[in-house]
């Protein structure tokens, strides 16, 4: 048992980190998700301590912040039964299946004076290489991907000093006019923050603006780490902690899902991490508006912040990747089903590795991804979905096409041909209900309807 789920994890290069290469290999098809006998028999063989967390987390009972932090210190036999029970987490959740999404990626400026540390996207309004796509070629790469299957483009820019409130409106309506049956997936928290200010408007009247204009769901981005001292190193505090939370759960409030992240590695700690986890957990209870959970790991080549700063880590280590990924299935259990594993931040070796220690969801093939590689990724931006079938399958999980919003589209036999089949993949529907009070917490049921 120790040895099936350690091995499954490629070993870090060069400096440490869990930044895995490409010609990285694993082969994680022999690790099966444990019987309940054989997880029983590894939890008596691991500290009380351990044991006694992971089987709260198994009885559907909510783990402390204080019980996360105590796992993300866990070694040896203690770290195989924390991968072991998220694995099996995972299969409660949504089965032996394992998703991907055909989308594309439209950033559509790098321009930006936030001034954000960690950015190796960002330019100047006026520095070589400085774009703004025109309303033209957002809806004809809008287009371009449907045209190649994408169910989904993903729209995130820079805050550009230029723009006026109702460029975001004008990209849905340009996006809607030519290809009305693509889902928008748009506008990070920092965004909405801008736009409105923009405009001029509430952050709710902006939001219903956008949703009135064909905005389908909202990135969780933006969120690095929700910690004020953290904040102020990343980002000078410029969007709050507070205000990132009162922009998702005013999204939520108003019936538009979003996903949730946590970019780690970089000035922070285990105890920074559970604490944005728990805050995330919180929202869900309150609101039920989180499609997935998704760790990007900081990429570190070519980012101000580790160049100009002694101090920065070179983004986390492959133990940190595994526990991260493991630690947010067992704290998310029962409230966020959906937990993604970046390809583009881990590579594809990597990131398949993660589909047995609690990730279910490898993301997007993405076309033109561009903020990971202004940093000095090193995984490419774009991937085929046969590539990522094989990625599904090398871990051993039946693997599926999905949407946006987690509803399947495919699902695939075993085999080179990729011929659609019925799998034993559940079909994943987040459930989008509001509490009625600000106070009240969502019942605690799964995010799936099978």
């Amino acid at each position: 048992m120790m040895n099936d789920y350690i091995s499954m994890v490629p070993q870090a290069i060069g400096n440490g980190t869990g930044n895995a290469s490409s010609n990285q290999t694993t082969d994680a098809t022999a690790g099966a998700t444990p019987s309940n006998a054989s997880l029983t028999a590894l939890l008596r063989s691991t500290s009380a301590k351990v044991s006694d967390i992971l089987n709260k987390s198994l009885n559907d009972e909510d783990i402390s912040e204080q019980e996360g932090l105590i796992l993300f210190d866990t070694q040896g036999r203690d770290l195989d039964a924390l991968i072991a029970t998220a694995d099996k987490l995972r299969e409660n959740s949504v089965g032996d299946c394992g998703t991907f999404v055909i989308t594309r990626n439209i950033n559509f400026t790098n321009v930006c004076n936030m001034g954000c540390k960690f950015c190796g996207f960002a330019k100047r309004k006026n520095e070589a290489g400085a774009e703004l796509l025109s309303m033209d070629e957002i809806a004809n790469r809008a287009q371009e991907a449907w045209d190649r299957g994408a169910t989904e483009v993903c729209i995130q820019g820079g805050l550009h000093p230029d723009l006026k409130g109702d460029h975001y409106r004008n990209i849905l309506k340009a996006i809607k006019a030519q290809v009305p049956d693509m889902h928008i997936h748009a506008f990070s928290p920092f965004e909405i923050w801008y736009g409105a200010r923009k405009s001029r408007m509430s952050t709710a009247d902006f939001i219903q603006d956008l949703i009135d204009h064909g905005l389908g769901s909202m990135p969780g981005t933006a969120a690095e780490i929700l910690d004020v001292e953290i904040r102020k190193k990343l980002t000078k505090d410029k969007l709050s902690t507070e205000q990132w939370i009162d922009i998702i759960t005013t999204a939520h409030k108003l019936g538009l899902p979003t996903t949730a992240t946590i970019m780690y590695g970089h000035v922070d700690s285990p105890k920074h991490w559970v604490e944005h986890i728990g805050k995330i957990r919180t929202i869900q209870q309150q609101t039920g508006g989180f499609t997935e959970f998704v760790p990007l790991g900081f990429v570190h080549y070519e980012s101000p912040l580790y160049l100009s700063q002694p101090d920065v880590r070179p983004g986390p280590t492959a133990d940190e990747n595994i526990k991260m990924h493991a630690i947010s299935r067992v704290m998310l259990n029962g409230w966020i089903d959906n937990i993604q594993a970046s390809w583009v931040k881990l590579g594809p070796d990597y990131a398949s590795a993660m589909l047995r220690a609690g990730a279910n969801d490898i993301g997007g093939t993405l076309m033109n991804e561009s903020i990971t590689r202004a940093s000095g990724g090193k995984n490419g931006q774009e991937i085929v979905p046969a590539d990522m079938v094989k990625m599904i399958e090398k871990a051993g999980l039946h693997a599926a096409r999905r949407n946006t919003l987690y509803q399947t589209i495919e699902k695939f036999e075993r085999s080179a041909t990729l011929e659609l089949v019925d799998t034993v993949c559940r079909q994943t529907i987040p459930v989008m209900e509001i509490a009625s009070s600000d106070n009240a917490l969502m019942p605690r049921v799964s995010g799936a309807l099978s």
